[in-house]
Formats: structure tokens, C-alpha cells, sequence
């Protein structure tokens, strides 16, 4: 199917594309890498009368570590955050991003495209909810951070406004002695995947977890979290029986559906697992281990 007609337009600079999605109204649509939007459009889930291409503004490309905060531009591709010096300090990010889909939509692909389309199904948002992002936005009325797990609302649903646009993903760099793992399990390398877990945590004195964040991805329709789940942990030694109760809680608390990929029965079974390879290779970075993330497949 192909997408009905639309006006094309490619503003140089954040200020002239914020002027034109206001100008335009309901109607335009703002373009990145197009690896969501394209597919939404020749499905017709959307009808745009207008397209706004910001791939061209300079600004919005960049990645910075300055004063223990990590800035993404929202044009930066998964490509390039997979391959930053950000990704080596954090290697979380590069389980996420070095493997989203093939080498093709990780070259054109952008996070911040990622992030604003809020599919339940991508791989970013379980793990900028573990880390603690804020989203920096746009528009007519300037510049608002807002917190990951406020910024998602629902499926397919931001807290963006009319004519706002991300234009800055932030995240804390991790305390010492901190690791995380990001792991999806997928049918095939270009799939979404079908259940994801993402994971970081902090270490203190005799391997004492002193700081845990959990989310489920693929699991409801904004990731899944479990204060309970982390509760269970913060404070102990992470043994295996204590990490699969941990796990049971948080599987508990998602609603997986479904589809082609699998049964919720199946997924829930598959997040359990996850879960716990996760925590391997969390406890292990934390421990100074270097160690390379993989997803799952079939």
C-alpha cells in the first residue's frame, strides 16, 4: 500500500521547522530517519497532508558527556550512538542500539524518531526508563525537559505538544561500580522484539545491590517497572533464588500481547529468562567486567 499524497518541506534550523509545524497544524508531520514513520504511512495508520524533513538541522546530531550528564541529539542515529565513545562508558546503550533491527535501519534511524513515535514494541523505551532520561522539547513556546516516564503515555502517545519537537535525549552517567544490560529477544534480526528486559544497577561493599532500576519491554503498552521487584532487591546480595523472585514480581505486573510473535503465556516465560541473563551481565560490568550484550533469537 502507499501512502496518500503530501507536501513535502525541509527547514535548515530547529527554529524554521517549529515555525512550519505550527504554520501547517494538525496535518504535518515531522520526518527524521523515516524507519517508523515510513512504515505507519504505507499502512496507512496515518494520513499526513504534510511532511516536515528535519534530517538536515546541525544541531540535533550531536553527543556530549559534560559534567556527569550524557546529551543525545534526537537526530543521532542508532548507528552512531552504538559506535560513541558514550557506548563504551555505557555499554547498555550499545546493547540497545548496535542492535536494533539490520546495519541499514541503523544507519537512518534516530532516537529521537524512535522516542517520539512511543511503539511499544521499539527497543529504546524500556531502556531510557532504567536510566533515568529526560527528554528535552521544543516548540512555539520554547524549551521543557520532561522526565522518560512522563513523556510516554500510552501506546503510540507522548506528552508533545502541538508543533513540539525532541530535540535532546539526557541521561545521568552511572554511579561506580554500576552496570546495566539491555536483551530482546527476536525471531530475526530486522524483527522488533517479541519481549525485552532492560536492567541497571549499583553495587556497594561485599556485592550489596544499593541501587536497581527494571523495566519489561514488549510487555504492555509503555514498559513495564516494579517498585516491589527492585524493593525485593536493593539492600541484598543479588543471589539467583532472590533474582527469580525479583523476576516473578515484575512478570507478574505486564500484560504481553498475543500476535504472530507468541502467546503472553509464552513471553511471560521468556521475560523470566531474560531477565535473569540480564542480571548476569549487569552484576558482572559492575564488576568491572567488559563483557559484549547480545539479543536473543529463535
Amino acid at each position: 500500500m502507499y501512502p496518500q499524497p503530501f507536501r513535502y518541506h525541509r527547514p535548515h534550523s530547529l527554529k524554521d521547522a517549529i515555525s512550519l509545524l505550527s504554520e501547517l497544524g494538525e496535518g504535518a508531520k515531522p520526518l527524521a530517519g523515516g524507519q517508523s514513520l515510513i512504515p505507519i504511512l504505507k499502512m496507512r495508520m496515518d494520513e499526513p497532508s504534510d511532511l516536515v524533513d528535519i534530517t538536515r538541522i546541525p544541531e540535533l546530531s550531536n553527543i556530549k558527556n559534560e559534567n556527569g550528564v550524557v546529551s543525545i541529539g534526537a537526530l543521532c542515529t542508532h548507528a552512531q550512538i552504538a559506535k560513541s565513545e558514550v557506548a563504551s562508558i555505557i555499554p547498555i546503550l550499545k546493547d540497545c542500539a548496535g542492535g536494533i533491527a539490520d546495519p541499514q535501519v541503523r544507519s537512518l534511524g534516530t532516537i529521537g524518531g524512535s522516542v517520539s513515535v512511543a511503539d511499544p514494541s521499539s527497543d529504546w523505551p524500556a531502556l531510557l526508563f532504567v536510566m533515568g532520561c529526560e527528554i528535552v522539547c521544543q516548540g512555539p513556546n520554547g524549551s521543557r525537559v520532561i522526565p522518560i516516564r512522563e513523556f510516554i503515555v500510552d501506546s503510540y502517545t507522548t506528552a508533545l505538544a502541538d508543533a513540539e519537537l525532541v530535540s535532546e535525549i539526557r541521561l545521568p552517567v552511572p554511579a561506580k561500580n554500576s552496570g546495566g544490560s539491555y536483551i530482546g529477544f527476536k525471531k530475526a534480526a530486522p524483527a522488533y522484539p517479541a519481549a525485552s528486559v532492560a536492567m541497571q544497577l549499583t553495587l556497594g561493599d561485599n556485592e550489596i545491590c544499593s541501587n536497581i532500576s527494571l523495566a519489561l519491554g514488549s510487555a504492555g503498552s509503555i514498559p513495564v517497572t516494579s517498585s516491589e521487584a527492585e524493593s525485593l532487591l536493593i539492600g541484598q546480595k543479588l543471589s539467583s533464588a532472590l533474582l527469580k523472585e525479583a523476576a516473578a514480581k515484575i512478570v507478574e505486573a505486564s500484560n504481553p500481547p498475543s500476535d504472530a510473535r507468541g502467546s503472553s503465556e509464552f513471553k511471560r516465560e521468556i521475560l523470566k529468562s531474560l531477565f535473569m541473563k540480564a542480571a548476569a551481565t549487569s552484576v558482572k560490568r559492575a564488576g568491572g567486567s567488559e563483557i559484549d550484550g547480545a539479543h536473543d533469537y529463535v
